[in-house]
């Protein structure tokens, strides 16, 4: 249903190379770029994208309050991953990694211009663990 997530950014450049870095540990690139505007990245043309972007009014980029964008990990170990390399390049922590109820896993971060995001996965139940 959701083709695509896209985030205000004040620093073009700096939000580039935060998610370039960033969401290359998801398997995700670039797939479609405007010069000084904006730049998405997807895992294929068939998923969902995130895109980065001066906005359109070029006022200044403001994080939404009570928004957030999902992405989804393969694993804890993977949460993990993604948070501390989120964190190494400049995101706040906004919830470190671990359970959230019986099936979920997330951790929660802000990146450089405070747009709240979070890596997750589900946890497999007791009856889908049971042998």
């Amino acid at each position: 249903m959701i083709a695509y997530q896209t985030v205000g950014t004040n620093n073009l450049k700096a939000a580039i190379a935060f998610y370039d870095a960033l969401l290359a540990e998801l398997g995700a690139s670039r797939f479609m770029e405007e010069e000084d505007v904006f730049v998405a990245w997807a895992t294929s043309p068939e998923t969902p994208g995130f895109c980065v972007t001066i906005p359109y009014d070029r006022q200044k980029a403001r994080a939404g309050n009570g928004v957030m964008t999902a992405f989804a990990a393969k694993s804890p170990a993977h949460v993990d991953a993604l948070h501390a390399k989120a964190l190494e390049l400049g995101a706040s922590d906004e919830g470190k990694p671990g359970p959230r109820g019986e099936q979920f896993y997330a951790a929660y971060a802000r990146d450089l211009d405070g747009n709240k995001f979070n890596f997750f996965c589900m946890l497999p139940t007791q009856a889908q663990s049971a042998p």
